[in-house]
């Protein structure tokens, strides 16, 4: 069977939007073959053998059954950069990025950074990668999701890990910022089933979604620096709720948009 016909059939199995579907079904065939989108340009007219033919349909039914892209293949890429992923961590998304842009622009010379609920590794990795002369430490509650991290965090010598549930194994250290995309959505929230191959863990926290949030909130002046910034992630319905906890102990009080124009990231300073 020829690429540009695979590529067409597995587009149409897949269904729904065809730009969507047809990104999808050249990532796949690109895993399967070992080969890169050029090639696959190249060498539309090639015939597959049967070998990686079976693979890439053992591929394409894991994304029928509504298995992410992501988890097929291991990876996903964020900042520019592919991370390995499991389903033992939450598949890094782009509106994360506007987290670690607020970061860069507020950790100091040889700052200290501590990333909660690291998952896999993204957020801390991404900064220790653009500031090599930031020390980061990246903390989770799952063994499973740091043997993620850690293998995302290979090569730097300024990340470290950690696990724990949320401080309680920070003792008293204290860090010029701390970030965090914890667990936001609400129990029962209907979004979820959309989710199923997502850790729980790393997604629920709570009736209203903001019990980790609550958490973060209330114990992060004892791990932060005077001047310091705490930034995190939220619900696309939850920025003025955040704000409201954050005023109680933070100045500088705000939220941030994403790329699609929501309040996604909220934080303040510690000045006192």
């Amino acid at each position: 069977m020829k690429v540009s016909a695979i590529l067409k059939h597995a587009a149409r199995r897949l269904g729904g939007d065809a730009a969507t579907a047809n990104i999808e079904a050249r990532a796949l065939l690109v895993h399967a073959l070992s080969v890169d989108r050029a090639w696959l340009i190249a060498h539309s007219e090639d015939i597959v053998e049967e070998k990686s033919l079976s693979r890439f349909e053992a591929m394409l039914e894991r994304r029928l059954e509504g298995e992410p892209v992501a988890y097929i293949l291991g990876f996903r890429e964020f900042y520019g950069e592919n991370f390995r992923v499991s389903n033992a961590v939450l598949i890094p998304r782009p509106e994360t990025e506007l987290l670690v842009d607020l970061a860069l622009q507020r950790i100091p010379e040889n700052g200290r950074v501590l990333d909660l609920g690291t998952g896999s590794g993204a957020i801390a990795v991404t900064v220790a990668r653009q500031r090599r002369d930031a020390v980061v430490m990246a903390i989770d509650k799952s063994a499973s999701a740091l043997s993620v991290a850690i293998k995302n965090g290979e090569g730097l010598n300024n990340v470290s890990f950690l696990e724990s549930d949320w401080f309680d194994a920070l003792e008293h250290r204290h860090f010029d910022i701390i970030l965090s995309n914890p667990p936001y959505v609400a129990e029962g929230d209907e979004h979820l089933k959309d989710l199923s191959f997502e850790p729980g863990l790393a997604l629920t926290s709570g009736g209203d979604g903001l019990d980790a949030i609550r958490r973060i909130v209330k114990e992060a002046p004892h791990h932060l620096e005077t001047g310091g910034w705490l930034l995190f992630e939220h619900g696309y319905d939850q920025a003025e709720r955040c704000r409201d906890l954050l005023s109680r102990s933070f100045d500088e009080v705000r939220s941030w948009k994403d790329i699609s124009g929501i309040e996604r990231v909220s934080g303040g300073t510690l000045t006192s």
